[in-house]
């Protein structure tokens, strides 16, 4: 594509020492040909996430782009967010620490709990697309 401006991070590594080093470089399908790899690195500069593609299977863009998000929502509400999440969905809220506070969780309308440790809950969202590192 044309006049498209990168805004993240690009690393260069024509001698393979980086994706060798990080363990990028499938052995058994090549020697010279890195497997795909995605790192989610937060602003902190801690490796939150990664993801590893062989070069014979392409990558899950939708994935991609939805595990930012949710390490950013997860992060900002003190919350996990469930299998396959998206968005505008429940999020799933940390179980109680006593028995006062589940059963003050299970009385709690704003939350819907199947049982006294499994709780969700909506919340807003931090944000519609991937941060920018």
């Amino acid at each position: 594509m044309k006049d498209v401006e990168v805004l993240f991070p690009v690393i260069s590594d024509l001698s393979m020492d980086v994706a060798r080093k990080y363990g990028m470089v499938h052995s058994e399908v090549s020697t010279t040909q890195a497997v795909r790899a995605v790192f989610v690195i937060d602003p902190k500069g801690k490796i939150r996430a990664l993801v590893y593609y062989p070069a014979l299977a392409g990558r899950n863009l939708e994935e991609i782009k939805r595990l930012p998000i949710a390490l950013e929502t997860a992060d900002a509400h003190g919350v996990a967010t469930p299998a396959n999440w998206k968005p505008g969905e429940e999020v799933i809220v940390p179980p109680p620490g006593s028995c006062g506070a589940a059963k003050e969780r299970m009385a709690d309308k704003t939350v819907r709990s199947l049982d006294w440790f499994l709780s969700f809950k909506r919340i807003e969202e931090v944000g519609e697309t991937a941060p920018r590192a």
